[in-house]
């Protein structure tokens, strides 16, 4: 598969325009180890090192239709990995204060080089749940790795009317944090890399 039939898959399923220009513009290629970025337009996952992989494209488009991206937000994804996720939301939601927490060393140093252009990306090194606790809320939080429930700390981290995408097993649950209660929605069938708390 190459990117135009790529995104016409993308387009057929759906998804927004919006969405779909974030993946023309960003160049999938360059968050891809040497000897698979042949493989770069594929619609599937594929590993980028250190047992981490990319997420199939049409995961990656999914997650980000539930998060309702708009301009002017601030957003955090926890397990940033290749940081090509990072590139993606900073071209839906313009002027948006975005960050990524990584856990492991080589692929933050690695992101923050491929995403050095992009000034309102910030990349930190550490544990997402623990990395959260410095941080102030989030309209908009995405966890790219599987946990058996939502954490209570992350929902602590949402501002009111924020929305929390994140793999529980193999579902992916949307959480939309209201003033007195929290709506959530299941979507099945998905496979992620576990989310590591140490």
């Amino acid at each position: 598969m190459d990117k135009k039939q790529l995104l016409e898959s993308l387009r057929e399923k759906g998804f927004d325009e919006k969405i779909i220009s974030a993946f023309k513009k960003v160049r999938r290629e360059n968050f891809f180890p040497e000897q698979f970025k042949e493989f770069a337009y594929e619609d599937s996952a594929f590993p980028i090192g250190y047992g981490q992989t990319i997420s199939q494209p049409y995961t990656i488009a999914f997650m980000l239709d539930l998060l309702e991206l708009k301009d002017n937000l601030k957003i955090l994804e926890i397990g940033s990995g290749s940081g090509y996720v990072l590139a993606l939301i900073a071209n839906i939601s313009k002027n948006s204060e975005i960050y990524g927490i990584e856990r492991i060393k080589e692929l933050t140093e690695k992101s923050k080089k491929i995403l050095k252009n992009y000034k309102n990306i910030k990349i930190i090194h550490g544990n997402g749940l623990n990395e959260i606790k410095k941080l102030y809320k989030f309209d908009r939080v995405l966890v790219s790795a599987s946990a058996k429930e939502i954490p209570e700390e992350l929902i602590e981290k949402l501002k009111e009317n924020g929305i929390l995408v994140m793999p529980i097993n193999n579902d992916i649950v949307k959480l939309k944090k209201l003033k007195n209660k929290n709506i959530i929605e299941e979507y099945e069938g998905f496979v992620f890399v576990p989310l590591v708390n140490d």
